[in-house]
């Protein structure tokens, strides 16, 4: 039997920006010794190629067209990917703090998190200015305004840029072409303490962007430092403007953009990496930090000690095969090679009205013919990350060191070591200081740990009692946790059961004392983080070591007799009518089947997630408000599996009428079915639901019906005439998605049991 080598390195990698991209796509092609696990943590998972942003802004290029989708892209790498955002590194003891995620434990860090304009020395600029980064939301407020403008009726369009550098010039030129789309009436200023447009390019690119801008009447305010961006209404945060000058000049703007000079991220300084005066992380000509070797920085976060650049993507790009061959030499603990970047390079400056100027060193031209070199250098790029080429599925590089390890044990020899577990649960408890003591009822469980937990059943109770298993769908063991914990407790919620008690089977990869702790404590935390809303309490579990990650929960709950919410309904009169309502969106099985093959793009599986991440706990409070009758969760059997269950269950014959329009499904699932894509469950829950008598037609055509969810939503029937409150409560309550997909009525003799309108 061949094994794979157990984990004993972690990589982990900062940030998405052009070198990490470059260095993704290295590791899925050349791959990285056998041992190591790679991790990407990133905030955006889709990442945006400065290249192409400003003819995106224009309208030119489309979303996808200018952005690298990095979850594709960590799937061909073999990467785990963790979406949160880095507030702090602590590299003495080597841990990455997130926003919403417990502490990250690293052997080796690459940080790319790229930078971000500097606006807070102004009064104003913060809060009331558009700062160039990050991306998104500079996209989303423009993405606004245009809708501000397309819906007015005579639309005018005042915008103020602040900042004459390469990328103000070129915001400016393609702002410009896409306002034009929209209103004849438009005026745009920049604002530049320099005396020439494009700081640091040559003289004769200078005077052809003054000439340009004077021939397309942009007002240039030169050798102006602007002092306050003031509101002109207070209630608003991003909105009209008043941009004043040390000089006394004042303009009133519709907008006002930042896209001043680049600064670090604040929390670069409190690390403890060297750094220099502006804050960005120092390395060497390895792109090492030169305070902590096992630390390597690239991008416009880095600065090379010994060969200074500007900020500009065409760096970072070109650091990303050193970058990655140095990574792969300290992994191996070979000697790392120096990266000196070339002194002048060219740059292509976007006109935005289908011409360019290109210049190199002194040489600068224009033409539109630099506009279509332009849009082929940059379309070959972003090719790279569009198609990846079959590779064998473990692709590695020879280990550092070779050992002769025996082949891990099965059965009980395959239990995670006591260390590893009792450090694990330790840190993971102390985390969530919030959860308290446990209830009087349990007897023993981990607070004093025994063979076996014991929890006293109150008198005039019943146990309700679920499990579930599987393997991890998401990278993230503190996400796939929360995942898991909210499938298996959905059962408990469907039954109107209150949970109380959850026992945790864990089987963690191969990997040493170190990494099974880090990976432990993840799953951990992220179980009593979903626990904290519920009430219940992890009382014990298994652990055991597998090739792969998986988790499960023996979930146990209590109920008063005779309260318990069955699949089964019964009409209360022969002609009572039923709504059914759906509480979460429809699509998780086939956008992860897609996802497998690396063609569901990241923002769905974002959607996805944080679909599953949403607990049924109140949505199932919501539905019993409204008089629910019978419930049951949408999980393996797909959404027709379960209404067929809640059918066979049911008594009398009634017939489920299903409205194909009303059914909520995830982004991106359509299209996945429309590519061919279908999770492995699929056929037989089609099957399945055919026991409901011969298949509608329309149902054929609608595969989201039989696509198997993980964490779905609850499917439950209310009368009628509750319907409009009962969704407006779940509307409230969270559930945005919630919707009224069809109804239940008395089956009439010859009627089918299951029809679609």
């Amino acid at each position: 039997m061949q094994v794979e080598t157990p984990i004993h390195t972690d990589l982990y990698l900062v940030g998405g920006g052009h070198t990490r991209a470059i260095v993704l796509r290295k590791i899925g092609m050349e791959g990285l010794p056998a041992g190591v696990r790679v991790t990407l943590v990133t905030n955006l998972v889709d990442t945006p190629y400065s290249g192409m942003l400003p003819c995106h802004i224009s309208g030119t290029y489309g979303f996808d067209e200018s952005h690298i989708d990095l979850r594709p892209l960590t799937r061909f790498a073999r990467c785990r990917l963790i979406m949160d955002e880095v507030v702090h590194v602590d590299p003495n003891s080597r841990q990455i703090h997130c926003r919403s995620h417990p502490p990250l434990d690293y052997d080796v860090l690459s940080i790319d998190i790229g930078s971000t304009p500097q606006t807070l020395s102004v009064p104003g600029a913060a809060a009331h200015a558009i700062p160039a980064k990050p991306v998104p939301d500079l996209l989303r407020a423009w993405n606004t305004y245009l809708d501000e403008l397309s819906q007015a009726s005579a639309p005018s369009a005042v915008v103020g840029i602040v900042g004459g550098g390469v990328g103000g010039v070129e915001l400016a030129l393609n702002m410009q072409m896409r306002l034009r789309q929209l209103t004849d009436r438009v005026d745009l200023h920049l604002f530049h303490r320099g005396s020439r447009l494009a700081t640091g390019r040559s003289r004769t690119t200078q005077r052809q962007l003054a000439q340009i801008f004077r021939d397309r009447n942009i007002h240039t305010h030169l050798q102006e430092s602007v002092c306050a961006v003031e509101p002109l209404d207070q209630t608003q945060g991003i909105g009209p403007v008043r941009v004043r000058c040390e000089s006394g000049l004042a303009v009133t703007c519709d907008r006002v953009f930042w896209v001043t000079n680049a600064s670090a991220a604040a929390w670069i300084a409190k690390t403890g990496l060297s750094t220099d005066a502006k804050g960005f992380i120092q390395v060497r000509d390895t792109l090492q930090s030169c305070s902590h070797s096992n630390v390597f920085a690239a991008g416009d976060i880095a600065t090379m000690v010994h060969a200074p650049r500007p900020k500009a993507g065409v760096f970072a790009v070109r650091q990303g095969p050193p970058l990655y061959k140095n990574l792969r030499r300290y992994l191996q603990h070979r000697s790392l090679r120096p990266f000196t970047p070339q002194r002048q390079f060219l740059n292509i400056i976007d006109l935005g009205d289908g011409s360019a100027i290109a210049s190199r060193g002194p040489w600068s031209a224009r033409s539109v013919w630099f506009r279509r070199w332009k849009h082929w250098i940059d379309s070959k790029f972003m090719g790279l990350f569009e198609q990846f080429p079959d590779m064998e599925p473990h692709r590695h590089l020879p280990a550092a060191a070779k050992t002769t390890a025996a082949p891990p044990c099965a059965g009980c020899g395959s239990k995670v070591g006591r260390s590893v577990l009792s450090r694990a649960l330790a840190k993971a408890r102390d985390s969530f200081p919030e959860l308290g003591h446990p209830p009087e009822t349990i007897c023993i469980g981990l607070e004093q740990p025994d063979d076996a937990a014991i929890v006293t059943l109150p008198p005039g109770t019943q146990a309700v009692q679920t499990v579930d298993q599987f393997r991890a769908l998401v990278d993230d063991p503190y996400i796939f946790a929360q995942v898991c914990l909210n499938h298996c407790l959905s059962d408990l919620f469907a039954m109107g059961a209150t949970p109380q008690t959850v026992l945790a089977i864990a089987v963690l990869p191969y990997a040493t004392d170190a990494v099974q702790t880090a990976t432990l404590y993840q799953l951990m935390a992220g179980t009593y983080q979903a626990l904290l809303p519920t009430g219940a309490w992890l009382v014990g579990g298994h652990t055991s070591e597998g090739p792969e990650l998986s988790l499960g929960f023996a979930c146990n709950g209590w109920i008063q007799p005779g309260e318990a919410l069955t699949k089964g309904l019964t009409l209360a009169t022969p002609q009572e009518e039923l709504a059914l309502i759906l509480t979460q969106p429809l699509g998780v099985g086939v956008l992860f089947a897609a996802d497998m093959q690396r063609a569901a793009k990241g923002r769905w599986i974002d959607a996805a997630v944080a679909a599953m991440l949403r607990s049924d706990q109140a949505a199932a409070a919501c539905l019993r408000r409204h008089g629910l009758r019978a419930c049951t969760d949408v999980t393996g059997f797909g959404l027709a599996g379960h209404l067929y269950e809640m059918w066979q269950a049911s008594p009398a014959p009634l017939c489920f009428e299903l409205e194909s329009d009303a059914l909520p499904v995830l982004p991106g699932a359509q299209r996945c079915f429309e590519s061919g894509y279908r999770s492995s469950l699929h056929e037989r829950n089609r099957q399945i639901a055919q026991q409901f008598g011969p298949c509608p037609s329309q149902a054929k055509a609608l595969p989201i019906l039989f696509d198997p969810q993980t964490a779905g939503g609850l499917v439950g029937a209310v009368p009628i005439h509750r319907v409009s409150d009962c969704l407006l409560d779940l509307h409230r309550s969270g559930y945005a998605h919630s919707r009224c997909i069809g109804r239940v009525i008395p089956a009439r003799p010859g009627q089918p049991a299951f029809t679609i309108r």
